[in-house]
Formats: C-alpha cells, structure tokens, sequence
C-alpha cells in the first residue's frame, strides 16, 4: 500500500518548486516517481501532427521522486508523514501528526461534514442536520 496516492494533496520537499503545494496527477510506481500538477513544469517540443496540428511548444508537468513530496493537509494547512492502521477490518492510512484517517468510512465522513458546512457556520452539528 503506497503512503501517497493519486488524488492526494502533497507539498514539495525539494527542487525549484519547494514549498509549493499540488495534487498528485499520476503515479509510476515502477519508478518511484509522481506528477504533480503545476510542479516541475518542462517545455515540450510537439511536432506537427493529427493530435497537435500546429506543433509548437508546450508546458508539460514532468514527474519527480516520490521521496521529494510529502502528504498535505489541507483541513490542518500543514504537512503530515503517512502511517497505517487497522480500521474496521481493514488496513488505512493515518495521519501522523493529527491521527486523523485518510482512507476509509471515517475519513469520508470526515469530507462529506466539512464540504456540507458554510463559511458562517461553525457548528459541525448544523452540518449534520442539512
């Protein structure tokens, strides 16, 4: 089981872009590697074709080592490591720092409550009851 997952929010360790943070667009797990998006952005140089038929230059999101991200969270603005536990029978992510699950019943709820809520509503029952 991989401690960061495609859809996850991570934050750039080292390179150019350090300290910025993205969503994970892609894994190559034979290489160690992730895309992020908008991170570590390269020109490439498209040839006229079916697909492109202007050709032309274009930005491209090239991937980096997995060991230079670090899971994000955005609920805590700030960075946490990734361990696992067993929850209701089955193995999930935690975060290290909060505890909080990352996968699994628990953390969905956890999504579903925050998006529910509105900005002047503070009160995680009133999001409860909508």
């Amino acid at each position: 089981m991989a401690q960061i997952r495609k859809g996850d929010m991570v934050e750039i360790l080292a390179g150019n872009d350090k300290g910025k943070p993205g969503r994970v667009l892609r894994m190559i797990p034979d290489k160690d590697r992730v895309v992020v998006q908008g991170v570590n952005l390269r020109w490439k140089h498209m040839r006229k074709s079916q697909q492109s038929p202007q050709g032309g230059r274009m930005r491209k999101e090239m991937s980096i080592h997995v060991s230079n991200v670090m899971l994000f969270m955005e609920s805590e603005e700030t960075r946490t490591r990734v361990g696992f536990t067993v929850h209701e029978g089955k193995k999930v992510r935690v975060a290290r720092k909060t505890g909080a699950l990352l996968d699994g019943a628990g953390a969905e709820k956890a999504r579903k409550r925050k998006k529910k809520q509105t900005p002047g509503d503070d009160t995680p029952d009133a999001a409860e009851e909508s």
